[in-house]
């Protein structure tokens, strides 16, 4: 059987500095930060006491989420999904219509419910009270929390599933879903990551000292300082994003906009060996990544206009561009241009990557490429690839393919190409 072409009909967003298309796509462009003090770390001793927090205006989730049912991490979650399928062309069906057996998600979290688990579960068990917990408490912190709610507004009877992959959750997610309509297996998905914030899923970082970016409590928009010599860690973050995919048949024949196609994607593990470790990435398992995706979309690395990269404003940096130059055996002098949305969003963690790829295709759609911000001073390793570090937004109409990828614990790795076409047939 012959393997479907994917493409992008809808997306939505939920992050830091913007919350819907629109209003990212602006904050990107603009090169807005959505970093901010955060009084509640400082109250609780964080070494980092700035984060990347979403603000919701309005009823949001509400017209779609049992109250009962809501943290954060599924409020973010529904938001983003509803925003994605109405941009796709499609409408919210009534709670008694039949369910959409070609139609399904995989929605992944990294640490998923734990402000509920922290502020409700614990503390009421531990006093003696676990009747007062309610029926719904499981509904609230089980892992699929995110894609069984967003199955129930959509009505989704396909594949429902919930991934948890670290940092490359999101990415892996789209990943994930693209190769279930590649096989035939459903004609629609709803992908994406989403992550609540909390300072009980922050804290762990934070012990780990050198994690979490701690110099800049004071100046928070500067805090996040990928590609940068005077980086200190990253800065924690929160959101949702969320794409709808589908077979290219079925969106021509429905008319649908497409955003771009999918053409090619790989999924790995360095297998903690070779310098690789639970927190650390084996570089020649991202290299393999790399260069798996750019196979499986059949074009030449010459062919890739831009990286959006995971770079994360840690000591994994300099790394990271290292391994993108040798999988694409491009050095400095012809190296794609590359950008880090996490400059002006932090690290949001499991909706990370989900989040930074509509960033990517929005630069595809639009012709632009948005600036990463706080790298004024390179980092010396990465000085030879200046010129190609975007740090003011720059137009680029000429742009026709973009790579995104993810690295998580675990040694995990993801890494999606995306084509602009103006025509499909």
């Amino acid at each position: 059987m012959k393997n479907k072409r994917v493409v992008i009909t809808g997306m939505g967003v939920v992050s830091p500095n913007g919350t819907g298309l629109e209003d990212f796509c602006n904050a990107i462009e603009n090169g807005r930060s959505g970093v901010r003090f955060m009084e509640r770390l400082e109250e609780l001793n964080f070494g980092c006491r700035i984060a990347a927090v979403p603000e919701i205006k309005g009823d949001g989730h509400k017209a779609y989420i049992n109250e009962e049912l809501l943290n954060d991490n599924i409020g973010y979650g529904a938001i983003a999904a509803v925003e994605a399928w109405q941009d796709a062309g499609l409408a919210i069906p009534d709670a008694d219509a039949v369910a959409d057996w070609d139609s399904g998600t995989i929605y992944g979290c990294g640490i998923c419910g734990m402000e509920t688990i922290a502020t409700r579960i614990v503390p009421t068990i531990n006093a003696g009270k676990v009747r007062r917990l309610g029926s719904t408490i499981v509904e609230r912190v089980m892992g699929s929390g995110v894609s069984a709610t967003v199955a129930g507004i959509l009505g989704l009877g396909n594949q429902v599933t919930s991934n948890s992959s670290a940092c490359s959750t999101g990415t892996e997610a789209i990943i994930d879903a693209a190769f279930r309509i590649r096989s035939g297996l459903a004609k629609r998905m709803v992908a994406g990551g989403a992550e609540g914030p909390s300072p009980y899923i922050w804290g762990g970082f934070d012990s780990m000292r050198i994690v979490l970016s701690r110099k800049f409590n004071d100046r928070p928009e500067q805090g996040s300082r990928p590609m940068s010599a005077s980086a200190c860690g990253f800065v924690p973050g929160a959101g949702a994003g969320c794409m709808v995919l589908e077979d290219m048949e079925t969106a021509i024949s429905r008319g649908a906009k497409i955003y771009g196609e999918i053409v090619g994607a790989m999924v790995n593990c360095g297998g903690q060996r070779q310098g690789g470790s639970m927190t650390a990435p084996n570089p020649e398992g991202v290299v393999r990544c790399i260069r798996g995706a750019v196979a499986d979309a059949s074009i030449h690395p010459d062919e890739i206009d831009a990286i959006n990269g995971h770079l994360t404003a840690t000591y994994a940096d300099p790394h990271e561009i290292k391994s993108w130059a040798t999988a694409l055996e491009r050095g400095p002098e012809n190296f794609p241009y590359i950008n880090s949305t996490k400059s002006m969003i932090g690290h949001c963690l499991g909706a990370a990557g989900a989040i930074e790829t509509i960033a990517a295709v929005l630069e595809l759609q639009g012709g632009f490429l948005h600036p990463s911000i706080n790298c004024e001073d390179i980092h010396p390793d990465i000085q030879p690839f200046e010129n190609r570090v975007v740090r003011e937004r720059l137009d680029f109409p000429e742009i026709r393919t973009i790579a995104k990828a993810s690295f998580g614990f675990g040694d995990v790795n993801s890494c999606l190409i995306i084509k602009k076409q103006e025509k499909y047939a």
